[in-house]
């Protein structure tokens, strides 16, 4: 079945610049619905070794030869192409992973927003000079690692490449991907924009197929330089084993149990739909959701009847109707999310949303717990589907200790007026991003993303993913 309008093949993979057919195909369904969507190859450990070499190829030749400014012409290009098809793509990603259409194309212009800043950012990367002994001059350069694998996951395909092999890229090296065997079509479809706007042969090959065949192989392959990797905590602790075996830097960007601390003297009306949109867009399946809502006693009430009032206006259907929940990506996904809210059966449902669909697809109802222990499954576990826990506390010290007991840390946010609440929470939340009086700060790309603890290490986005796509070599020369 071809990805109309891009006239590729689905069962092919991406090596040095032509579509290759794959020996077997994996089903892809469609989420809203159930029924099958196409299918896609299912790669080996023979397709993976071809994508490697043919990476290693485009660094030997004309990519590796590139100078920065041409790489970020060519990503520019890239990015401004991308801009050209950001209605197709929306409807490929929505259809694909079940996602809103709006939601959707949002993503397909952040991708394009990625690659215009890698693009601007490739020849902005300096090294330095250090003072040192007389009769030396000492200074530092930063050069690409070499063939970098790239696994990515299901929930935001067209973001995650944005962010990550396009900062792969401006760095010039050369990429290996493999998507999610349930959301690959977007990942080919990019691969086509990228050849038709002049990325050379072999700087970004892509390998679709099963993360315990096609991931196992990539990850472990003894040339790739560089892993990155984005999605559960499980399977992060395998990559980067995997990775150790070999010696090299990996990048990990997992699960999150992201808190929204919200205080007596918070802005209600500003804050209102941060509290509910951080959970359930994209159905909750986003490492960074906001699935903790801890709210001061002095206010929790009202912010309670105001979010039961908000999710009981969520409708939930198929991802082209462009609701505000489309469904979950499988129906694995949504057993998990259903065990989950059977978890919380001695909980109270202070509200929940509305399923407007009788499809055979993967829906779950949008569902707010109130008044949930800090400590029950749902208030540390990550569920990964539109739910939310309503959480009281005292003051300033109980806030902090619940916001950071769980084992993730990913995002944070504070909504308060007081600026020295805000300036020590900053400080003490333990998450790799913090937002005052926001949350999410509209994506933003250039913006270091990443966690601590089991939220993985290493960032993205920003000019600090380049410094992660590279590394440092000190030139220490003496002249007398």
């Amino acid at each position: 079945m071809p990805l109309t309008p891009f006239n590729i093949p689905t069962a092919h993979h991406l090596i040095g610049g032509t579509w290759t057919p794959a020996n077997a195909t994996i089903p892809v369904s469609d989420p809203s619905t159930g029924s099958p969507l196409t299918t896609i190859g299912r790669g080996t450990q023979a397709d993976i070794d071809a994508a490697v070499t043919a990476a290693k190829n485009a660094l030997d030749g004309a990519w590796g030869a590139m100078t920065a400014l041409d790489r970020g012409r060519i990503l520019t290009r890239i990015g401004k192409a991308v801009l050209t098809h950001v209605d197709a793509l929306s409807e490929l990603e929505s259809r694909d992973v079940g996602k809103p259409l709006t939601q959707a194309h949002a993503d397909a212009v952040a991708l394009a927003r990625y690659f215009e800043f890698y693009g601007g950012a490739a020849d902005k990367i300096t090294g330095e000079t250090i003072p040192y002994q007389a009769g030396y001059t000492v200074y530092t350069l930063r050069e690409p690692h070499g063939v970098t694998g790239h696994i990515i996951p299901w929930n935001y395909p067209m973001q995650i490449i944005g962010r990550s092999v396009g900062a792969a890229l401006a760095m010039g090296n050369a990429c290996v991907l493999k998507p999610a065997e349930d959301a690959c079509l977007t990942a080919m479809a990019f691969g086509q924009i990228a050849i038709d706007a002049g990325l050379p042969a072999g700087a970004l090959n892509i390998v679709t197929g099963l993360g315990a065949e096609a991931g196992v192989a990539l990850s472990s392959h003894h040339e790739i330089a560089h892993m990155s990797f984005t999605g559960s905590v499980s399977t992060g602790e395998v990559i980067q084993a995997a990775a150790a075996k070999n010696v090299i830097p990996v990048t990990l960007e997992l699960g999150g149990k992201s808190p929204q601390l919200v205080f007596d003297d918070a802005d209600l009306d500003q804050a209102l739909p941060f509290l509910v949109n951080a959970g359930i867009q994209n159905a909750g399946q986003t490492c960074s959701a906001s699935s903790r809502i801890l709210v001061q006693r002095g206010v929790y009430k009202k912010v309670c009847d105001r979010m039961s009032e908000a999710y009981r206006a969520l409708k939930v259907g198929p991802a082209t109707d462009d609701l505000n929940v489309g469904p979950l990506i499988s129906a694995g996904q949504k057993a998990i999310v259903m065990s989950f809210l059977a978890k919380g059966a001695d909980l109270t449902i202070a509200a929940q949303g509305q399923i407007l669909t009788d499809a055979a697809g993967h829906y779950v109802p949008p569902t707010l717990f109130s008044d949930v222990p800090p400590d029950h499954p749902l208030a540390q576990d990550e569920i990964f589907g539109p739910v939310q826990v309503l959480i009281p506390f005292k003051d300033e010290a109980e806030a902090l200790r619940i916001a950071n007991s769980t084992k993730f840390g990913l995002v944070a946010s504070v909504w308060t007026m007081d600026g020295g609440r805000q300036m020590r929470l900053a400080k003490a939340l333990k998450s790799g991003q913090v937002f005052i009086n926001n949350y999410g700060a509209g994506g933003g790309v250039e913006l270091p993303f990443g966690g601590v603890g089991k939220s993985g290490h290493g960032r993205e986005k920003g000019f600090e993913a380049l410094y992660g796509f590279s590394t440092l070599k000190t030139v220490a020369a003496w002249h007398g």
